[in-house]
């Protein structure tokens, strides 16, 4: 094994036994599993973050199996590579025989004209496609050859995986740090693991990083110490980019846990979309959706503190812009909960686009010119403040919406008391109507 490469790539499990993590996919039984031992594979596409195994399963796959294994990058590769494969795997005296695996990292960068010169191929079994991408396939990738193919999601890895890879790097002679003399404490390992967010290679990147850049001791020895650790490890990696799939997840957890009233995994998933640079206009956006749509009339405050938050965000920017993004999210979460007025304006809305509605009353209608009131234009208009109560007892529904329900408060919060004061127009309105009677 070649030493001047990353210590990474030198790890890279050899063998299923080797590859730590994924049990829900390549576990003692499973369907992956049972397909690479039995050298049945059919096209497959892995999708996950960096750094938990995607292209290191596509090199145990080439190391397992009988079949030829070709490997091509999305970003530097063209339709003409494509061919050149294909070819070679058509040529009974370069493949000898036997089924080619063909391995395209980033396959979510091929554009529509690359994925579509390779569709034939997979869709005949020229070739086995083994895509791997860090996007969500069923959202990047060509539809034709999503189903042509078995989708398997990577997660992040568990610290203790890591922390087996990384005690098998320090063990191992040949392809790891074996030859060298290193004392690290069980804890530092943890540190590490826990620090790289499920990303193996950074683990192993920053575990190399403080071995090449720490001189021996005077017995030789290399001891790494949390401190020594803290210089080396890079900066706790955000998990998700913020033009990705992971950022959709963040972004409806985070609305999620405002609907259900929980402030703590609120400002979790709001730190991790600051930490990952979204744009803090988008999430005081959302923010105020959700004050609107979801706490509604319970508490109508939370709307105004939404988009104060919003104006004050716009205003001083970041980092001070974190703080009443977090206030206004914290308001939202801590709000008594009614869609009331959302579900009203979408039934409104539904009514009006699908039936008639009838006209505007008469007496409801606008006369600004002279000679409208003649023709009826708010004739008959009763206005309110000359009433007991500030309440009329006059039609305000078209005539083909009369009796229409849209607005059903809950009794939640504020809409206790607008149940309250609708009781209370009823009431005033009964009076009227009887003392008219």
């Amino acid at each position: 094994m070649d030493n001047s490469k990353p210590l990474a790539y030198r790890m890279s499990p050899q063998t299923l036994d080797d590859y730590a993590g994924q049990e829900h996919i390549i576990g003692k039984g499973k369907m992956l599993r049972r397909m690479i031992e039995a050298d049945r594979l059919s096209s497959i596409i892995l999708f996950g973050p960096p750094g938990v195994g995607k292209t290191a399963l596509a090199r145990v796959v080439a190391n397992t199996t009988s079949s030829r294994f070709e490997q091509l990058n999305a970003v530097t590769a063209g339709v003409a590579d494509i061919k050149k494969v294909v070819s070679d795997a058509s040529n009974p005296l370069l493949s000898e025989g036997r089924k080619t695996v063909l391995f395209i990292d980033e396959i979510h960068r091929f554009n529509k004209l690359q994925q579509d010169a390779l569709l034939p191929y997979v869709e005949d079994g020229t070739v086995i496609l083994i895509g791997a991408t860090t996007e969500n396939p069923f959202f990047e990738v060509n539809k034709a050859l999503v189903s042509r193919s078995t989708v398997f999601q990577l997660y992040p890895l568990e610290s203790r995986d890591i922390v087996k890879v990384l005690r098998r790097a320090l063990s191992n002679k040949e392809r790891g740090l074996g030859s060298m003399d290193i004392s690290v404490s069980d804890e530092t390992l943890r540190k590490i693991a826990e620090t790289s967010n499920g990303d193996c290679r950074t683990a192993l990147n920053s575990l190399e990083l403080a071995v090449i850049t720490t001189p021996p001791s005077s017995d030789g020895t290399i001891v790494i110490t949390d401190e020594v650790m803290k210089e080396c490890i890079q900066i706790k990696t955000v998990i998700f980019d913020k033009d990705g799939e992971n950022h959709y997840d963040n972004i409806s957890a985070m609305i999620k846990s405002m609907r259900g009233s929980d402030p703590d995994a609120v400002i979790l998933y709001l730190a991790r979309a600051l930490a990952a640079g979204e744009d803090i206009e988008f999430l005081a956006r959302r923010i105020m959706i959700c004050a609107a749509e979801d706490v509604g009339m319970a508490n109508p405050n939370a709307l105004l503190v939404a988009v104060a938050a919003y104006e004050c965000a716009r205003t001083v920017g970041m980092p001070e812009a974190r703080i009443p993004l977090a206030e206004a999210a914290i308001t939202v979460a801590t709000s008594p909960k009614s869609n009331a007025a959302y579900l009203a304006i979408d039934d409104a809305l539904n009514d009006v686009r699908t039936t008639d509605t009838g006209v505007v009353p008469m007496h409801l209608r606008n006369a600004p010119a002279k000679g409208m009131e003649e023709l009826g234009y708010s004739v008959g208009y009763k206005y309110p403040h000359d009433f007991p109560g500030h309440i009329t007892g006059q039609q305000y529904m078209t005539d083909k919406t009369l009796g229409r329900k849209y607005y059903k408060p809950t009794d939640i919060g504020y809409e206790r008391k607008v149940n309250e004061y609708l009781d209370y127009v009823k009431k005033m309105i009964d009076q009227e109507n009887g003392q008219n009677a």
